[in-house]
């Protein structure tokens, strides 16, 4: 059942990264602009791990972890940015 179920994933994965790209490049306003990228590196990371469980592996689940860590304090960075003009106070 996995055999087919994996590459659906896959595909629909790309499918959602593509769409966050073209929302990150249509997008006007910054918080839209924002949302799309924190979009991204959520799709970006469910890729990763959907690609270690299809080779078994547990090295990519940490390299997700870290995408996914980077991607939450870099928005929390630009939603501080955004909001106060200085990141560190």
């Amino acid at each position: 059942m996995l055999s087919w179920v994996i590459p659906l994933v896959f595909a629909m994965l790309c499918l959602a990264m593509m769409l966050n790209l073209w929302s990150l490049c249509t997008r006007s306003s910054l918080p839209d602009r924002i949302l799309a990228l924190d979009t991204l590196y959520i799709n970006s990371s469910a890729l990763i791990i959907m690609f270690g469980v299809w080779k078994v592996t547990a090295l990519y689940f940490e390299a997700a972890l870290l995408i996914a860590l980077l991607g939450f304090v870099s928005t929390v960075a630009v939603c501080k940015y955004l909001l106060r003009g200085d990141i560190i106070e």
